[in-house]
């Protein structure tokens, strides 16, 4: 049985929002794997490379992790609804 995409094809919905993310907090590939990591979640610098070039599914605990690094739901992730006050927000550092 094929595993499910998105209508476009993409294995994930939340690739170009993470890219956005990243960069609204200057973050690198290799900056955000490290946070995540500190955090106790293992995700590398590959595992989000794959998930922004729609090469790779999203778990729900990763999806759980980045929602916690960037202090945004998980709407704002999945669906790309606005954050109140997103603007301000700022990321926590460990």
């Amino acid at each position: 049985m094929p595993k499910p995409r998105t209508s476009t094809g993409e294995k994930n919905l939340i690739g170009k929002r993470l890219i956005a993310l990243r960069d609204q907090h200057g973050l690198s590939q290799r900056d955000l794997a490290r946070q995540l990591q500190l955090a106790g979640y293992d995700m590398d610098k590959n595992v989000i490379t794959r998930i922004e070039t729609n090469k790779r599914y999203v778990t729900d605990l990763e999806l759980k992790a980045l929602t916690e690094i960037f202090h945004v739901s998980y709407d704002y992730l999945i669906e790309e609804k606005e954050e109140p006050g997103l603007l301000g927000a700022t990321l926590r550092l460990l």
